[in-house]
């Protein structure tokens, strides 16, 4: 039983398994261009919520169609860039992180 125990508690441990916040992808992948929210080629298009309601985005799915299709001045981030798992999380941060 010990044994068993043993095996779970390292397995389990953080050391052993570890996961991007989403706050730590954001500034892998948007944080050049989306600075503290902002954006650097298009001012009317920031992270902040005036901005997001603005441009009607106002769910995760809303913002990864942009990563996915997005306007002029931006990269497109595939599936294969930025998996679907990992893009809501950028998503879920984006929508709380920018009043």
């Amino acid at each position: 039983m010990l044994v068993v125990f043993s095996a779970v508690a390292i397995f389990s441990s953080p050391a052993c398994y570890s996961e991007e916040s989403g706050e730590a992808l954001f500034k892998k992948y948007c944080a050049v261009c989306h600075v503290d929210g902002g954006n650097i080629i298009n001012p009317l298009k920031t992270f902040h919520k005036k901005d997001l309601d603005a441009n009607n985005v106002k769910t995760e799915e809303d913002v990864l169609k942009i990563m996915r299709n997005p306007g002029p001045g931006m990269t497109k981030f595939s599936a294969k860039t930025i998996p679907d798992a990992t893009a809501h999380k950028i998503a879920s941060y984006i929508l709380t992180a920018f009043p």
